[in-house]
């Protein structure tokens, strides 16, 4: 009998730490989430290291390809770490960064997301001169 209620508590305990261990989720930041939405349309490069610092790695290519600005750069670290960066005209700049802080670069505004505009419909009176006749005044405010 007393096997048996170590087997169960030690159960119930393992249960117990695996909740404990269980991974919250993570809270997405409205402002990160379009960010990440806008570096989707920038021309990406994806490079290697190789024994540089990807840092210093992705100057190299940005100087030796004559990249323009707005870029992303692409960078494998190893076989599990790439590393993300934006080339602006500012200069280099960490991609987690440029997504929660995208506003502050002119460069991307054109890839915003159009804000919803409302038009009024607009009545234009315009003169004729008096030597059209009426069938070619109908003409021209057809077209």
């Amino acid at each position: 009998m007393t096997t048996d209620f170590v087997a169960t508590t030690t159960i119930y305990s393992w249960k117990q730490e695996d909740n404990r261990l269980a991974r919250r989720r993570k809270r997405k930041s409205r402002r990160r989430q379009e960010g990440r939405r806008i570096l989707e349309h920038i021309p990406q490069y994806s490079i290697e290291s190789g024994e540089d610092k990807p840092v210093t790695a992705a100057r190299k290519f940005i100087h030796a390809e004559g990249i323009m600005p707005p870029a992303l750069l692409l960078v494998k670290r190893n076989e599990h770490t790439t590393d993300r960066y934006f080339w602006a005209e500012k200069g280099l700049f960490g991609a987690q960064y440029v997504e929660e802080n995208h506003f502050l670069f002119p460069s991307l505004r054109s890839f915003e997301s159009p804000t919803v505009t409302v038009s009024a419909p607009v009545q234009l009176t315009v003169q004729a001169p008096a030597s059209l006749s009426v069938s070619e005044l109908v003409a021209v405010t057809v077209n």
